[in-house]
């Protein structure tokens, strides 16, 4: 089993900057992608951004795209770095790994992902 761990949500200005950290934990040899999903309230949870394992291919949706960077820190912690930051990013970012291979065009599809984040909430003030 993984086990994900999300954490660094917070609240920040329009136009801040924010981290949020999720570190993995258990069978973690097994990972192949990792991703980040938002839900806003009362909305779907969507698909913001994933890394391979490896850090080689890395994939956005087109509203975070320049803003935010997804980057592998160590062996078990990706990160992602959110930058000019808009009150239509707030929302409960989670973590979602899959643990078989998934093609960069799909890093988006929600049913890949095997192992959840419990969320960690970013809210923006305008």
């Amino acid at each position: 089993q993984v086990q994900l761990v999300e954490s660094g949500g917070g609240l920040v200005q329009a136009g801040g900057s924010l981290r949020v950290s999720c570190t993995a934990s258990g069978r973690t040899s097994v990972l192949n992608v990792l991703a980040w999903f938002r839900q806003r309230a009362g909305e779907e949870r969507e698909f913001v951004t994933g890394i391979n394992w490896k850090g080689t291919s890395t994939s956005y949706v087109d509203s975070v795209k320049g803003r935010f960077l997804i980057s592998r820190d160590n062996s078990n912690t990706v990160s992602l770095q959110m930058s000019d930051l808009i009150p239509e990013d707030t929302a409960v970012y989670y973590c979602a790994a899959s643990s078989v291979s998934i093609p960069t065009s799909q890093y988006s599809a929600r049913i890949r992902y095997r192992y959840w984040g419990q969320g960690t909430q970013v809210t923006v003030s305008s």
